[in-house]
C-alpha cells in the first residue's frame, strides 16, 4: 500500500467472500519523453487519496451529486490497492506493470480506477482491457493526443489516443472538451477523423450540453473514461502543466460520468495529469476527489 491515508479511507480488502465492485490505484509514472522530468506528476494519486481524506468519515451522508449516499445503502465495495511500483524513464517496464495490474482487477471482475501520472499511462491501462472488448473510450482532455511520436517515444503522453486507436479491442472513442491550440497539426487532426474519432470541443458541450458528447456512445456499451485533469478549466482545475482557458465546468465533468452511467457502462476509469507543483491551495486535488467519487458512485449504482 501506499504510504498514505487511502482515497476515502477505503480498506485495501472486503471481508472473506466478498469481491469489490471497483479496485483503485495509482501509477506515478508512465513513458516519459527522453529528457523530460515526470516527478511532479507522481505526487498525484497521493494529493488527491489526502485531498479525500475529510470527508472519509462521510460515506454513509447524502451526497447531492449522486442523490444519495456514496454507496446508494449499501456496504463498501470498492478498495485502494495502493500504488504499483514505477520508475521514471523505466518505460517499458512502468507499462508491463500497468497492464498486468488492470488485467488483475479486471480477472477479479473489478472496474479498475487508475490514479496517474502523466497523460501516459492510459496507454498500458487501455491495453490491459484487451481480453474485454469491445471497449469505447470517452476521453475528456484539452488535447487530441494523437502524436504518432515524440522525440522517438511512440507511447508518451502526446500518444495516447493514436495508440489506442491501434488496438483491436477497441471500438470507438470520443474526445471532449478539445480547444485552443496544442502539440497536434493537420495531419494529427485528420487522423483521428479518418479513425472516426468523434471530436467535441469545449464550446459544443458549453452550448449544447453533454449530450453533444454522449449522443455519439452506443447504448449499452462497455466504456473505458481517461479523464486528463486539464480538460476541465483552469478556474477551478489550476494544478495541470498546461492551463487552458475555456474549459469544462466540474458539472459539465459528473454530469458526463453520470450521463454514461445511464447510457453505457463503465468498466473502467483513469484520472491523469492533475500536477501538484502547480496546485492553488489544494484546488485541483479536491475537485479530481470529488471527480473520482462520482465515478465510483456511477458505477455502483450500474447494474
Amino acid at each position: 500500500m501506499s504510504a498514505s491515508p487511502s482515497f476515502l479511507g477505503f480498506p485495501d480488502r472486503l471481508a472473506e467472500g466478498r469481491g469489490p465492485r471497483a479496485v483503485i490505484f495509482g501509477a506515478g509514472h508512465g513513458s516519459t519523453y527522453p529528457g523530460k522530468d515526470s516527478s511532479g506528476f507522481a505526487l498525484a494519486a497521493d494529493a488527491v487519496r489526502a485531498a479525500s481524506q475529510d470527508d472519509a468519515g462521510l460515506i454513509e451522508h447524502w451526497d447531492f451529486d449522486l442523490g444519495g449516499p456514496l454507496f446508494d445503502g449499501k456496504p463498501v465495495c470498492c478498495i485502494d490497492a495502493g500504488d504499483i511500483p514505477t520508475t521514471m524513464h523505466d518505460n517499458a517496464g512502468n507499462r508491463a506493470r500497468i497492464e498486468a495490474k488492470t488485467r488483475e482487477v479486471l480477472a477479479l471482475p473489478a472496474v479498475p480506477i487508475l490514479l496517474g501520472g502523466d497523460d501516459s499511462v492510459p496507454i498500458p491501462f487501455i491495453a490491459g482491457f484487451g481480453d474485454h472488448g469491445p471497449v469505447w473510450i470517452l476521453q475528456i482532455d484539452a488535447h487530441l493526443d494523437w502524436r504518432d511520436e515524440v522525440h522517438g517515444e511512440r507511447y508518451g503522453y502526446s500518444n495516447p489516443m493514436r495508440r489506442a486507436s491501434e488496438m483491436a479491442h477497441v471500438a470507438g472513442m470520443v474526445q471532449v472538451g478539445l480547444r485552443s491550440v496544442g502539440s497536434a497539426r493537420l495531419a494529427e487532426v485528420e487522423a483521428a477523423r479518418h479513425y472516426g474519432s468523434r471530436l467535441v470541443t469545449a464550446r459544443e458541450v458549453h452550448a449544447l450540453g453533454v449530450d453533444a458528447a454522449l449522443r455519439h456512445i452506443p447504448e449499452g456499451a462497455r466504456v473505458v473514461v481517461t479523464l486528463d485533469c486539464d480538460g476541465l478549466d483552469p478556474g477551478i482545475m489550476p494544478g495541470v502543466a498546461a492551463r487552458t482557458p475555456g474549459g469544462l465546468t466540474y458539472t459539465q465533468a459528473i454530469d458526463l460520468i453520470a450521463g454514461l452511467g445511464r447510457r453505457a457502462r463503465i468498466t473502467g476509469f483513469d484520472l491523469v495529469e492533475l500536477y501538484p507543483p502547480a496546485d492553488i491551495d489544494g484546488l485541483s486535488a479536491s475537485v479530481a476527489a470529488r471527480l473520482l467519487v462520482n465515478a465510483i458512485g456511477t458505477i455502483v449504482r450500474q447494474t
